[in-house]
């Protein structure tokens, strides 16, 4: 399976900005970007103004890379995105909101977006009372998502229980720490969603 294998903190330096992909790591002074805040590449400091179009790319990499898919995969979501009704940027959005991967990061049971992607795939994971292995599984309303009974004792699931009061946790989600289960109370909207993304650069970007 394709996957990016490159160094993480070289993504938030091209961005010129963290995309908290090493989990507490982003949060210290150790972090690249607060030493070099300019991307990578002996011409990263004295990159000219972007185009337009290079500011378009640049939010559609940014937010490929926030959410750890890749370039194949992002474009089948706008595309399904685009034949939904409503706007066509805040569907995508949900649409990778949704993703399970993201919904345990979210709920902080996970450090970063890539664990939470290897937890998926380890099989750690229960949908409504099913083993579900796979990152790119789309949750829905109302769907109950908890780690199963045999993972609940590994290190990370235990500090999670402990922490997960300490992280901020969407309004669209609702978390039971001791039981490390999940409730998906609605499909996220725009105004829950804090990515920081300008994602009608994406729309302009594909519509051309």
């Amino acid at each position: 399976m394709a996957r990016y294998t490159g160094a993480d903190c070289k993504l938030c330096r091209r961005e010129k900005t963290k995309l908290f992909l090493k989990g507490t790591k982003c949060e210290s002074p150790k972090c690249p970007i607060e030493i070099r805040p300019y991307p990578p590449g002996e011409h990263g400091r004295g990159r000219p103004k972007e185009s337009e179009y290079q500011l378009q790319l640049r939010e559609k990499q940014k937010t490929r890379r926030i959410y750890g898919i890749l370039e194949k995969q992002f474009h089948n979501y706008y595309e399904e995105a685009n034949r939904r009704t409503g706007k066509t940027g805040e569907n995508l959005l949900q649409i990778l909101e949704t993703r399970l991967d993201n919904v345990v990061f979210r709920a902080g049971l996970a450090v970063s977006r890539d664990a939470a992607r290897q937890q998926v795939r380890h099989g750690h994971f229960l949908v409504n009372g099913k083993k579900v292995d796979i990152p790119s599984y789309r949750v829905r309303e109302h769907d109950i998502i908890e780690v199963r009974e045999k993972s609940r004792n590994l290190m990370s699931y235990e500090v999670a229980r402990a922490t997960t009061g300490d992280r901020t946790i969407p309004a669209w989600l609702g978390v039971v720490p001791d039981r490390l289960r999940v409730l998906v109370h609605q499909l996220p909207v725009r105004q829950q969603i804090d990515t920081q993304v300008q994602e009608q650069l994406i729309v302009e970007l594909y519509s051309k």
